[in-house]
């Protein structure tokens, strides 16, 4: 008898076992394939959101460190700004000048040749900016009965190896004269008019507004006209100078620099309020290097908490697949083993007359393991589709979308072929060898 075609009877001759034992089988391998490919449809799915994420977390803090470096150059223009509106900081004397005089007088009274700025301008000098010479005196002016300051200065003196910079005073025309404000309101001065000072004439440039403090009863002249009237031929008693960075730490370093340039003078620091303002630039600038870095920590921490959250949830998912896939096919195996096992048992009778025809053990569990080959066959070809077609339908990436690629996995249909009437073979296995070793006589005597 031809071993084909007694399968392909005992298939028909069952066809609700048959069906229902496929359908098990099936059901089995479709929710293998649509967890799996559900697994891969949210890791894609969740990566390109942390992508995005992870991209316009980028952009808004390439954002904020562009805002921000565009606030502190904005703070470090305007603070250098008010800084030079202050005026010169560095103030450099002749060496054997009293500073406690200076201080009482509010001038030097000591000094040095004018050659020094230029010694100062030529050098490689880097801490400092915009020199000026001055030749400062108190005195009476004698054609108004007036206690004065006289200052003699002439324009900056610029430094060789920088750039040229504009000056942060103008120069005072020869034969003109700029009055501070107390002079000019009680004299009843204004530009234009002519005053006589040292038994010269001098036409008043400018009136300054008040300031509070000496300028307002100062009279500032050309360098040159000064140095004459005073009798001072090339001397002058202080070389005023801007260091833009006037932290206090940097004091001695300028004053080590321009030691070497010039031994014979010293430096000191005035307007603490340049001072102030510079520390309050190193502040925001050092408050928006924290900020950005506090951005920069925020931005990893958001970013590792959504990595962390998709793997946990992948993790959760991994957790269910783990023990939803062993049990469908536990379960389908099972259904599988209990079907053939009623079906061997309401088939004793043709069995044993089958075996008395002459159909040995070896064929009868022949029949019933490629029954349940064919049945893990046809499952897996049916079942993998049908759950890869659920998971197209349900996933979310775009490997569900057909975009870039599939969330078909040719291996692992390629694995559930074999697997699934491996199987099926295992769970027939008993009822099939019980079916092979029943004797023939018995069965009919039973009968």
């Amino acid at each position: 008898m031809n071993l084909f075609r007694l399968i392909l009877r005992e298939i028909a001759f069952r066809k609700i076992s048959f069906v229902t034992s496929l359908l098990s089988v099936i059901a089995a391998v479709a929710c293998l394939a649509l967890l799996i490919e559900l697994l891969a449809d949210h890791d894609a799915a969740t990566e390109s959101i942390v992508e995005a994420k992870t991209a316009e977390q980028r952009e808004i803090l390439q954002k904020h460190e562009a805002k921000l470096i565009e606030i502190t150059k904005e703070h470090e223009d305007f603070t250098r700004k008010n800084m030079k509106n202050l005026g010169f900081n560095i103030l450099i004397l002749p060496k054997n000048q009293n500073l406690g005089d200076l201080y009482a007088d509010d001038f030097a009274s000591k000094y040095m040749p004018e050659e020094y700025v230029h010694t100062l301008a030529n050098s490689k000098i880097v801490t400092i900016n915009h020199l000026l010479p001055s030749l400062t005196q108190k005195l009476v002016w004698p054609e108004r009965k007036r206690t004065i300051i006289l200052i003699g200065v002439r324009g900056e003196v610029p430094i060789a190896h920088k750039n040229p910079k504009k000056p942060l005073i103008d120069p005072v025309p020869k034969g003109s004269a700029v009055l501070g404000s107390e002079l000019c309101e009680s004299l009843g001065l204004k530009p234009g008019d002519k005053i006589e000072l040292l038994g010269e004439e001098f036409s008043v440039h400018k009136c300054y507004p008040a300031r509070g403090n000496k300028d307002d009863i100062t009279i500032w002249i050309d360098l040159a006209t000064s140095q004459r009237l005073l009798d001072k031929k090339d001397q002058i008693n202080a070389i005023l100078a801007l260091e833009c960075n006037c932290t206090a730490d940097r004091l001695p370093i300028i004053r080590s620099e321009i030691a070497g340039i010039l031994p014979e003078t010293q430096v000191i620091e005035r307007g603490t309020k340049a001072t102030v303002r510079a520390e309050g630039r190193q502040k925001a600038k050092k408050l928006a290097e924290e900020t950005l870095a506090i951005a920069k920590r925020e931005t990893s921490a958001t970013l590792a908490a959504a990595e962390a959250g998709r793997l946990e949830l992948r993790r959760g998912r991994e957790r269910a697949a783990a023990t939803t896939i062993p049990t469908v096919i536990f379960g389908s195996a099972l259904l599988v083993a209990v079907l053939a096992f009623l079906n061997v048992r309401e088939r004793r009778s043709e069995i044993g007359i089958l075996r008395a025809l002459g159909l040995g053990g070896g064929s009868v569990l022949q029949v019933f393991l490629a029954k349940a080959s064919v049945i893990g066959l046809i499952g897996a070809v049916v079942g993998y589709p049908l759950g890869h077609v659920l998971a197209t339908a349900w996933g979310e990436s775009s490997l569900a979308r057909g975009e870039g690629g599939s969330l078909f996995d040719p291996t692992l249909f390629g694995i559930t072929l074999v697997a699934a009437p491996i199987v099926a073979i295992t769970a027939s296995w008993i009822p099939a060898l019980l079916a092979s070793q029943q004797d023939p006589a018995d069965v009919l005597r039973d009968s």
